[in-house]
Parts: structure tokens; sequence; C-alpha cells
């Protein structure tokens, strides 16, 4: 029966494979034009391994495909079909599924309260979510969809939801240990888990480190070399990722020390343990921004709250955006454009987020501008690659009835502007009611936040012609003739944001004159402080108060002109030469992949001087095709520069390395071409699984061996402790005297804490009173804070305990031959009495320690104390010793069972004291009493505050 259907299928599908097939081998050809005609291709040859087909080339197949059968494949296909036989299967299910209707219109409800501005008084992002929480839960902040098609499944997010799916990463996070000020990493494509974590991270007290997913199998390589010097400066100690990048995730951390946890973001919103809301301040850091390293290395710059609602106060006011504005955006979550721009800004301000993949815009490159249709957008944003890929890529047959009237601002920032694609684009999309003046250049780096400045709204971009001789030769942008045809372009990027400067010094760091080009600088609230744990990277940012930005530029009518980043600017023969005009020029000629050339400088070690070369992806293999390419290169290097390249090199696809955010990283290509690598094919995706396999080989021995240490280490102390324990508890219960027994249980803490291999530091004693009672306050962060106290404590004091200990046989007997107060932590009633009871021991003489917290939780901090022993302190007119242990949660935190090795710290402050005779100020003393003690405490215990 099962063959007789499968026949049958593939009986119906026949004339279906056999186009499917046509088409693939057409791409085949395409791909490899050396190739035998004959090559067989069948339905089960392997797109990657039989046919050498990439990503890209994948995409193409996909396009051609839909546009052969007329019908809609959903994008996880690309992913998941490695073979024409299962990209078959799914055009089956696709057959009936007719392409969406895109005229369709879906308008947000206008919004008549807190319609303008961001709420004011704002320190920290938890507060912006809160603002929100409070006043309009239910409203919608982010519509998410992989690709926004009228049919296509649409999540829908509440500021009420966000809160609540934040609050239980945090919960997550916090139950895995994670402490404030540490650093979590996420390495999550666009998605909803996305806008959780980040939340869930801040909301923990911790820092969020976005960092991207590996992309294509050919690169795993480079991006796992890139990832683990990120997550290493970092020092990040959990990755959150999906399911399918846990393998990489593997690799990552068996060569990052500090990573402890790699989870996804539905195993952390399952969490028992509920969340603790940590404090933050705005000087705490909201995230670390890792730069591209389109120039070098990736630095971290450090961001704190202050500087983020600073800069998206700054965007807003600049460019006017109110809670009734709709954001599109397929922008990444992990780079500052789509994170801040588009997300933090449309948080805090109070308009919709429409967020799409950026995969389903790379794929067909109209569901942005179809979804602004459906939308009604009024803002959004890409780099410039993103506005040409439109520009050649959609047909006008995909954009009948399109209408992008409503879209009051298009930013085109985060790379190089070119004035071609501004044109083409301003000139195509007129047609389908896109303004010119919407077309908004702007400028910013991770410096700065995200945002410097911004082109004015009320006109057109401007480009500014200028002599290239002149310019080349002096650095002074010379406005050119209207009939100069070799005269160079650039775009204005407008004037800086409010709250922003920018000047443009020379060489001397000296401010230069109008249209005199230099490096420029900016200063402002935004401003990073400094790359994180990097003091040297980071000296070098300032000047004279000014943040370097690495760029080149000239001012114009207090406009920004980039030219180009200093480190990418080539000197030859004593002429600047500007890389991105070059690439941009090959990339246009047919047979090189466009937006996959780089251009760059390189020492000639005979001459001394700096050889221009030109390193262009192909995937032409006929001798005489590359022969031609290579003299068209030479002959645009002519025409733009005066003289050609000194080499020109031809290399296949995936070969030119580039940053997460598309750009051209030069300087790592620089490094290929020297070490004599700029010409051959990546390595297969297995050989560099392999490699990296092999040499996360002795880590990972070393991270088991060291799990395999620590857990012996746990059976060990265990073990420990019930050889101690049974000994002492029969010694203390039949000694007849309390002395006694006090002692006896300190001898033994003292041995086993020794035998454990911890150390036990006490300072402070001398404040212990020599005479009379006190009230010994203790924060509490452990299950072993009561063992350390009698280790540390020199004489014999009364505990106070939670009265669900005494229950219990065991706990019962051994605590009261200690002299244990039990108390009531929960019934009021009953905890006004044993109140009263503190006070009567207090003033029979007896000390208590007293843990005011009434519990410890998994995540670190010093909770709010309870009022009872200061109340009694108060009242038996005896002072407070404040103690503050530290290091005793790292050893054996609340919910974790086996031991770490680690030390411990007591310090005990002076005795603070507090006689009231007056019953009616004894509250307000008490009060005061606590506070004065907490802030001792706060002081010693190195745990930050959770009150």
């Amino acid at each position: 029966m099962q063959a007789s259907q499968s026949s049958r299928t593939m009986t119906i599908n026949a004339p279906a494979a056999d186009s499917l097939l046509s088409i693939v081998r057409q791409i085949y050809q395409d791909v490899h034009r050396r190739a035998p005609h004959n090559t067989p291709i069948h339905l089960r040859s392997r797109f990657d391994r039989d046919l050498g087909l990439d990503s890209l080339a994948r995409v193409e197949l996909l396009l051609r495909v839909e546009k052969a059968f007329a019908v809609h494949i959903p994008d996880a296909v690309l992913e998941s079909a490695g073979t024409p036989e299962q990209l078959l299967q799914a055009l089956g299910d696709a057959q009936q599924l007719k392409l969406p209707s895109n005229a369709a219109v879906i308008e947000a409800p206008r919004l008549e309260e807190d319609s303008s501005g961001m709420p004011d008084g704002l320190t920290t992002l938890p507060e912006a979510l809160d603002w929100h929480v409070q006043r309009h839960p239910q409203r919608t902040q982010i519509i998410y969809s992989d690709d926004l098609t009228v049919d296509a499944d649409v999540t829908e997010i509440t500021y009420g939801q966000l809160a609540e799916r934040a609050e239980a990463v945090a919960a997550g996070l916090q139950s895995r240990g994670i402490e404030p000020r540490q650093t979590v990493a996420i390495m999550l494509p666009t998605g909803p888990d996305y806008f959780y974590a980040y939340f869930g991270i801040l909301l923990a007290g911790a820092i969020p480190v976005p960092i991207y997913p590996p992309a294509r199998l050919s690169q795993i390589e480079d991006h796992v070399s890139r990832h683990c010097g990120i997550l290493a400066n970092a020092e990040a100690a959990i990755l959150i990722t999906v399911p399918e990048a846990r393998a990489v995730a593997r690799m990552l951390q068996a060569h990052v020390q500090s990573l402890r946890h790699i989870v996804t973001a539905d195993e952390l919103q399952k969490a028992k343990h509920a969340h603790v809301r940590v404090p933050v301040q705005g000087s705490d850091i909201a995230f670390i921004q890792y730069t591209s390293g389109s120039t070098g290395n990736p630095k971290g710059v450090a961001l704190t709250h202050e500087n983020l609602l600073a800069n998206i106060h700054s965007i807003g006011e600049g460019i006017g955006i109110n809670s009734n504005d709709v954001f599109v955006s397929w922008l990444p979550l992990y780079h500052d454009f789509g994170l801040i721009a588009a997300w933090l800004a449309s948080l805090c301000y109070g308009n919709r987020l429409v967020v799409m993949s950026p995969l389903a815009f790379l794929l067909r490159p109209e569901r942005w501008l179809w979804a602004i249709h459906r939308y009604r957008g009024t803002l959004t944003a890409a780099p410039n690659f993103a506005y040409d890929l439109a520009c050649k890529r959609i047909e006008d047959a995909q954009l009948e009835g399109l209408d992008l009237s409503c879209l009051r601002l298009a930013a085109n920032a985060a790379e190089p502007i070119s004035p071609d694609t501004v044109t083409r684009f301003t000139d195509r999309f007129s047609a389908y009611g896109f303004k010119p003046e919407a077309m908004v250049p702007a400028y910013g780096l991770a410096e700065a936040t995200v945002g410097v400045a911004v082109d004015p709204l009320d006109r057109a971009p401007r480009i500014d012609h200028i002599q290239r001789e002149t310019f080349t030769n002096r650095g002074i942008a010379t406005p050119a003739a209207d009939n100069d045809e070799h005269a160079l372009r650039f775009v204005a990027c407008g004037r800086p944001l409010p709250n922003m400067q920018v000047r443009v010094v020379d060489g001397q760091g000296e401010p230069v004159a109008e249209r005199a080009e230099g490096m420029l600088e900016f200063r402002g609230p935004s401003a990073t402080q400094g790359y994180f744990r990097n003091p040297g990277q980071s000296k070098d940012l300032f000047h004279d108060g000014w943040v370097v930005t690495g760029d080149r530029a000239y001012l114009a009518d207090g406009e920004i002109f980039l030219t180009g980043r200093v480190k990418d600017i080539i000197i030859r023969a004593g002429r600047n030469i500007y890389p991105h005009e070059l690439e941009e020029a090959v990339g246009n000629i047919d047979g090189i992949r466009r937006g996959c050339v780089a251009v760059f400088g390189s020492a000639d070690p005979q001459t001394g001087t700096e050889r221009l070369i030109v390193l262009a992806e192909t995937r032409v293999s006929d001798a005489d095709e590359r022969a031609a390419l290579c003299e068209q290169v030479r002959a645009l290097g002519v025409d733009l520069l005066g003289a050609p390249p000194d080499e020109v090199v031809l290399a296949p696809p995936q070969t030119v390395l580039k940053t997460s955010s598309g750009k051209i990283r030069r300087a790592a290509c620089r490094e290929r071409f020297e070490q004599g690598q700029a010409s051959l094919a990546p390595r297969a995706g297995w050989r560099q699984l392999f490699r990296l396999g092999r040499e996360a080989l002795w880590p990972q021995i070393k991270h088991r061996l060291s799990a395999a240490r620590a857990a012996v280490y746990g059976v060990y102390v265990w073990a420990l402790l019930l050889l101690v324990s049974l000994p002492t508890w029969l010694l203390v219960a039949i000694t007849p005297r309390p002395g006694w027994a006090w002692q006896i249980a300190r001898l033994s803490a003292r041995c086993l804490l020794r035998l454990s291999g911890v150390s036990l530091t006490v300072r402070g004693l001398e404040h212990l009173p020599q005479t009379g009672s006190c009230v010994l306050i203790a924060n509490h962060a452990s299950y072993i804070d009561g063992l350390v106290l009698l280790a540390a404590l020199p004489r014999q004091y009364s505990f106070v305990a939670k009265q669900e200990l005494e229950s219990y046989f065991i706990p019962r007997v051994f605590l009261r031959r200690l002299g244990v107060e039990f108390v009531e932590r929960f019934a009021v009633r009953q905890s006004v009495q044993h109140t009263e009871r503190m006070v009567a021991a207090v003033k029979a003489g007896r000390s208590l320690v007293v843990f005011p917290e009434g519990t410890f939780l998994p995540a670190v901090g010093l909770l709010p104390f309870r009022l009872g022993a200061f109340v009694a302190a108060v009242q038996a007119e005896v002072p407070v010793v404040p103690l503050a242990i530290k290091g005793a949660r790292h050893m054996l935190r609340a919910g974790q069972w086996s031991p770490k090795r680690g030390g411990v710290q007591v310090s005990i402050g002076k005795p603070i004291e507090a006689t009231v005779s007056d019953t009616q100020k004894s509250f307000a003393a008490a009060i005061a009493l606590r506070d004065e003690a907490r802030e001792e405490i706060l002081r010693h215990c190195g745990e930050p505050d959770m009150a």
C-alpha cells in the first residue's frame, strides 16, 4: 500500500521534477561555467556537496523555482531542502498556494494620549518598560512575522507581555547563578525570543552582549574565531541561543573559560524560582556593542542606560518621533542600528515596531516595501546595500498597487552611502508614492550609542560634486563644474543631532577650515566611556574630551560629508585613494559579484611603498574570461584613479570577509592576501568543523576534568559533613551545659571548613562588645552562613532561626542545645509575640544573631531587612553589631546542592547604639538603626542592593 502511494506521488510529480531539474542544471551551469554540460544531476544530488551551490546560489534557485511554478515557498525551505527531491516535496506542498495579495492595509489605531515625546524622568530601560506597562499594558509594541505577507502568521507583543516574558527569562538566569553586572551573550535570530532575552538580562541585573548567529557553514571557522575573542573579552557567563546553534555554541564554550551555561530562551522561561528584581542605575551598563571589526578586531563599546536614553531622545527630537509612528524594520537585532534605532527608540516613544526576519528581506526585498504599505509605516531604516538591492532585485510586476506615500523617513546609514543608489531608489519608487525628501542619509557609530547626525527632513538628499585632483592631492573639497565627468561625489549625512557636537581636525588635532578634509570627532551625552576591558584602545579613543571616530570627513554649511575610514585610505604617490569608490565600480562589472569586492593597500617589502590591491569574487572559471575581467578592473582604476591597480586577485565566492552588518573587512582581507590565501576557496564546511572540533578537544577535556573535580569535591564535602555532624550532634545532645555545646559545635565547624579547604577570614573581632548583651545582624546568602558564624564568633551567641526548623527532631534537638530562638517569619500576631520574646532574651543578658533578610535566594544581592531585631535592640537598649558575610553564596547558593571551592570573609562592624525612652519614637529609631546597619553590611558583603 505504501509503495503504491509513493509510486503515484512520483508519477504525479514527474513533469514538475523534470522542470525543477532543468532549473537546477541552469543554476549549476551559471555557477560553474567550465563544468561539462553532461554533469549528472538527479533528484538526490546534494546542493552543497555534489553541486557546489552556496547559500546565495540557493536563494537564486528558490526565486527561479517560485517564478517558474507561480507559487510561494516558505523561507525555511532555503535551509531545510538540501536536494532537488526535498525541494520538490516543498513545491508539492505549495502548489495550491497562490502568491498572497499585498494590497491589503492594516492601520494601527490612532493614539490620542501620550502621543508625542519620550516620558520624562526616565533613567533606565526597565523604567521605560515599567512606565508603559503601568499606563497601557495591552498596547501593542511589536508586530513580528517571518515574512509579513498577508497570509503569514503574525505575533503581536504588548508591553505587558514583553514585561511578563522578560521576567520569566530573568528568573531562569538567576536560577542558573547569574550575578549583577555579569555578561550574558545573545546569539539569537530576529524573533520574539530576542526581545524577551534582552530585557530579561536587564531585569536580572546582568549585561546583554549581542552577537550574530552563524550564517554560512563555509565561514564557520572565522565565525567561531571572532566570537571566541568577543566572549572571552566580555567574560560571558551564559550564552542564550537556539537549539539549532547548540553545536556552534559548544565550540565557543570549549574555548571560553567563563562560559558556564548554554541555554535557550524557552528553557530559561521554565524556571521554578520567581524573578527577583535587581535595582538598575542609569550609570550601569545597558549592553556591550562589539564594533563590526571592519578595520580590525572587534572592540566592546560599553553603553550605559544614560547613554542609550540620551541618544534615543536626541534621535526622537531630531526626526520628530511620536507614538503614532509605525517603524517597519528587517534590521538584525544583534546590530545597534536594529536594536537601538528601530526597537528601543520605538519602545521608549511608544510607537509600534513592525519587524521581519533579515533573511526574509534578503530572499524577497519587496516584502520590506509591502510591509511599509500594509502597516502604513512612517519610519524605516537600512544600510545603502538594501536600497540598492530593492532597485535591482524587485520587478515592476511585484510592485503593482504599492503605496509608499505614508513613509516620511527612510534612513540610509551604517555603511558608505552611494550617490547612485540614492538617486536610483528615489527615481524608481517615486512612481509608488515615495517622496524624495523621505530618503534621509544619516551618520552614526557604536561609540556614540548609534546616532550622530541626520539629514534635514524637508529636502531631498544633498550630493556634493568636488574636484577630484584637488581633493586627492590636497584634501580640499572644491566644488566641481557641472560638466566635470571625473568629479568625486559625496552624500551629505546632515547636521549633528540635538546635544551632539562634531568637528574635523588635522593630524595635529587642530580644527581645519570649511571644506578641508580631516579626522571627524564628536562629543555628547551618549558618548561611550570606553571599550570594555580594553584600557589601551580606550585611551586611543579620546582626544581632548572628543571621541575619535576613525572616519575622515569635511564640513560644508554645517553638514558632514564622510570620505572614508582613516585606516582604509590608501596613500599612493602622494595621493589619497578612497576604496569604496573603486569597490562599487568594480562590483558593477558583469561577472564580478556585486558587494564582494575589497580594495586595500599592502606594503611592498622591496620598495616600502603601498601597493593598490583589488580582491574581487567571481564564479567565472574560464581563463580567457578571467583575463578579460582583470583588464576591465585595471581600466576602471585608470579611469577613476589615473593609474591601474598593482594587482587584481579574482577569488571564488565567500572569500571577501565581511562584518555582521555587511561591511567589507579590508584589514582581514589584506591579511589573507599577504598570507597568500586571497585566491584560495574557503575550506569546505566539514573541514572547518573538523579543525574546530580538533582544536576544541583539549579545552573540552580540561572542562570535563574540571567538572569531574568539582563533582568529586562535592561528594567529598558531603561525606565529610556526615562524618563530622553525626558525632557532633551526639556530643551536643548529651552535653549538660549550653556553653560546652557551643564550643563543641564551633570546633566542629572550624574543623569542617578547614578539611573542606575553605579559607575563613574574620575582620573586626575587636568590635564585639566584651560585656553586656547585643544583637548581631548578618546578611544571609547561603546554607553555610550559620556554619560560618559558628566558626567565626569566639563566644556563645544565640541564633534566631525560623520556626519551621523546630518541627523536625534532629535540628530541634541540636539547635535548642545551642540556645537558638525560634521565630515566626510570616504570621503577623505570632511574629509580634516572638519579637517580644527576643526583647526579653536580650534583657536577660543573651546576645542574639539575627539574619534580618529572613531568607536567601539564588540571585546575588542584599534583600530588604525586617524590623523585628532592630525593634528588640531599641526596646532592650542594646547595640546592634553589623556582620557582613562575603563569598558564601558562591560556594553554596539557594537551590544548589553541590558545594564549590572558595573562601569566606566575615567583616564585623562597630556597634551601633540606639537608646530611646519615648515609646512613640522607638519605631522611628528602629528604622534608623536598620538603615545604618544595612548600609554598613552593604559596604562589605560585595553584593548589590536589592531593596
